[in-house]
């Protein structure tokens, strides 16, 4: 099937071999738990391999495997721990059914940009995609779905041009190929290491969503902790559909920058899921255990028209 060739102005990428997958990295502290010391033990995002982990959010110990069967959620506070995008797939589509694409996009140092070169191969190294989004197609429940998964882990899940293109090539595959796009966001915003480049993927991304609408497919966005800035003011907040995992962080500016405006007083929830669902702009928050069956719901109810068609077509 050929793709249109999308907005090659705003690509710079070179192709370069995949890159396997390399555990998570994190930072530890040294907590004691019965008389065992540990360095296993995380301040920020935990990681499985030791007995015990420490929630971010109530600093509560977990133990490891219920930290694990309960997919990396607290069971005392119900924090929802950031999640790498390889997880997040297999914890939410059908066992074996994703198949990456895009795998050969890479970014380029176009401005020289001072250690972006060497920050970039370093997020490689300890991540494993090329860049901070993993695109591909998958199945839910047997349907099948244009995907793309966001890290925070890489480079604070920041939009630069390889990002931007497979955000873009997912819209279009989902508008080629009859079927849902379904985006899980995690972001700080642009990539500001490129620059313009970087600011670039803002219209081209909006503007595949704007064909992908006009092919009569849905898209579907979920917004994860945290989603801001760029993403949050181009592809991200113009989804048909708006779900997001509780206590996200979600918003434009940080919040500081938002107190230092001088406003107002900011509520105490101010840029969170719960707050931006308050006021109409997320459709449902849903917790990790209900988004499979979610997306399966939505996927069913609204890729119907589209598949029809495709049946038509065939």
């Amino acid at each position: 099937m050929k793709r249109r060739n999308s907005s090659a102005l705003f690509l710079h990428v070179r192709q370069v071999d995949s890159c396997p997958g390399s555990p998570i990295t994190r930072q530890s502290s040294t907590i004691s738990i019965a008389g065992v010391s540990s360095e296993t033990l995380s301040n920020k995002t935990p990681t499985p391999g030791s007995a015990f982990l420490q929630c971010a959010a109530c600093k509560k110990i977990i133990f490891s495997v219920d930290f694990e069967q309960n997919l990396r959620v607290c069971p005392y506070c119900g924090h929802h721990h950031r999640l790498p995008s390889r997880l997040r797939i297999e914890l939410t589509f059908d066992e074996g059914s994703f198949q990456e694409m895009d795998q050969e996009l890479r970014s380029v140092d176009t401005l020289e940009f001072p250690e972006y070169t060497e920050k970039l191969t370093t997020a490689v190294e300890k991540n494993g995609p090329n860049d901070s989004v993993l695109s591909g197609l998958a199945t839910i429940d047997g349907l099948g779905v244009s995907l793309a998964v966001a890290d925070f882990s890489f480079m604070g899940g920041s939009m630069g041009s390889v990002a931007g293109e497979k955000i873009t090539r997912t819209l279009e595959r989902a508008a080629d190929q009859k079927v849902p796009a379904v985006i899980f966001c995690a972001s700080g915003g642009a990539r500001m290491q490129e620059g313009l480049l970087s600011l670039m993927q803002m219209a081209k991304t909006t503007a595949a969503a704007q064909r992908a609408s006009q092919a009569g497919v849905p898209y579907i966005a979920v917004f994860t902790d945290p989603t801001m800035a760029g993403v949050l003011a181009s592809y991200a907040s113009i989804a048909d559909v708006i779900l997001a995992e509780p206590k996200a962080l979600v918003g434009f500016a940080g919040l500081r920058v938002s107190k230092q405006a001088g406003v107002g007083k900011v509520p105490d929830d101010f840029q969170t899921a719960e707050f931006v669902h308050k006021h109409g702009m997320i459709d449902r928050i849903v917790p990790r255990k209900e988004m499979r069956t979610t997306l399966s719901t939505l996927v069913r109810i609204l890729g119907s028209g589209a598949r029809a068609e495709q049946q038509a077509l065939l």
